[in-house]
C-alpha cells in the first residue's frame, strides 16, 4: 500500500468521524431541554480486569417534560464495553483489543545499557497465554497452530535481554499478532527491529509503539474494503493487513528535542533491496488509521523528524548471522 493510498484512507476515515460527530452533536442541540435545578444521579458501575472508571452521570431533569426512558440504566447490568486491558510488565506496557484477540499497541523503552545486558535468555522462554485477560477474548496457543502465521512479537525479544523475567514478558500472546513468516517476520520485518535497536548509538533513550493495522483495499468494483484471515478452529485471532511503528528518539536533556518516525509495513514478503524509507508515512496517517494518538503531548518546537536527523536504511544480512557478527548493541561507538 502506497504511502497516498495511506493517506486516502486516513483522510476518509477522519472525514466519516467528522460527519458523524456533526449528526450526532447537531441532534444533541436540537433535543437538548432548558436545564431546571431537579438533578438525579446515575452510580458508576463497577469496571473489572483494567476498564476505566465510568463516571456518576449528573442528568437535569425537567420538572414538566420527564424523559419516560433511562438508557444509562443498562450499567446496573455492567458496562458492555470496549475494554481495553492494560498489561504494565517489567519490559513493556501494552493495550489489548478483545475484538481481535490482538495487541492495540505495545510499547518498549530501549537504551544502551539496557540493550548491553545479556542475562536473559529465550532457550528458557515459552509462549503462553494471557491469563490476565478473560478466556473468551483470549489468543490461544492452539489457534496459531498449523495457521501459517508466525506468533510475531511486538516488542522483541532481543529488546528484553537485560533479565529473564523481562525476557519472559514478550512470550506472552498478548505481545502477539500473526505474522508472515518468510520474507518478513523472520527477514524485513526483523531487519527493521535491528535498526530501532541501532538507533541507541545516536540516542541515549529510544521508545517504540508497535501495533498492527486493518486497512481497507480497493478493489475492482472501485470500492474500498477491509478483508482479513482469522485464524484458529473456531476462528479467534485477526490477522493483520500492516503493522506500524511510531519511534521517538530522546536525546536525553529534560524537555530536550525528540525525534520522531512512524512507518507501517504490509504484513507480507518485503523484498531485501526495498528501502525503509519507502514505509515512513506521517505520524497523523498512523493515527488517523489506528484510532490512536501518540503524541499529543510533545510540542511541534521539540519535534524533530527522525529520518532527517540518521540514516533510515536497514541492515539487510541473513539475521542470525549478522546477530553473530555484530557486537552488542550498547558497546558500539556513534
Amino acid at each position: 500500500m502506497s504511502k497516498t493510498t495511506l493517506a486516502i484512507i486516513a483522510a476518509t476515515s477522519a472525514a466519516a468521524g467528522a460527519a458523524a460527530s456533526a449528526a450526532f452533536y447537531s441532534t444533541q442541540k436540537r433535543s437538548s431541554a432548558p436545564p431546571l435545578p431537579t438533578q438525579t444521579s446515575i452510580p458508576a458501575a463497577p469496571v473489572t480486569s483494567g476498564a476505566p472508571p465510568i463516571p456518576a452521570v449528573a442528568r437535569t431533569v425537567a420538572a414538566k417534560a420527564i424523559t419516560p426512558v433511562d438508557p444509562s440504566g443498562v450499567f446496573q447490568y455492567g458496562f458492555p464495553g470496549p475494554v481495553a486491558d492494560l498489561r504494565p510488565a517489567a519490559s513493556l506496557t501494552s493495550s489489548f483489543d478483545r475484538r481481535t484477540r490482538n495487541p492495540s499497541w505495545v510499547a518498549e523503552h530501549i537504551t544502551p545499557a539496557s540493550l548491553a545486558m545479556h542475562v536473559g535468555d529465550r532457550k528458557h522462554s515459552y509462549f503462553a497465554e494471557d491469563e490476565s485477560i478473560p478466556e473468551k477474548f483470549r489468543g490461544k496457543l492452539k489457534d496459531y497452530f498449523r495457521s501459517g502465521y508466525d506468533r510475531g512479537h511486538q516488542v522483541p525479544a532481543a529488546d528484553a535481554k537485560w533479565s529473564q523475567e523481562a525476557m519472559d514478558d514478550t512470550f506472552a500472546l498478548s505481545n502477539m499478532c500473526p505474522q508472515v513468516g518468510d520474507g518478513f517476520n523472520r527477514d524485513y520485518w526483523a531487519h527493521f527491529e535491528d535498526f530501532c535497536r541501532r538507533l541507541t548509538t545516536h540516542y541515549p533513550s529510544v521508545r517504540i509503539v508497535t501495533g498492527p493495522l486493518y486497512l481497507p483495499r480497493k478493489e475492482q468494483d472501485g470500492k474500498w474494503r477491509v478483508s482479513y484471515e482469522v485464524i484458529g478452529e473456531p476462528p479467534n485471532i485477526a490477522v493483520p493487513t500492516h503493522f506500524y511503528k511510531v519511534i521517538f528518539g530522546e536525546d536525553g536533556a529534560t524537555g530536550g528535542n525528540v525525534a520522531v518516525g512512524a512507518f507501517v509495513l504490509p504484513n507480507a514478503p518485503i523484498d531485501s533491496s526495498k528501502p525503509l524509507q519507502d514505509f515512513e508515512v506521517p505520524l497523523g496517517a498512523v493515527e488517523r488509521a489506528s484510532g490512536l494518538e501518540f503524541a499529543s503531548k510533545l510540542p511541534d518546537v521539540r519535534k524533530k523528524r527522525l529520518c532527517q536527523e540518521v540514516s533510515c536504511s536497514v541492515m539487510v544480512r541473513e539475521y542470525k548471522e549478522r546477530q553473530r557478527s555484530l557486537p552488542p548493541i550498547g558497546s558500539r561507538k556513534t
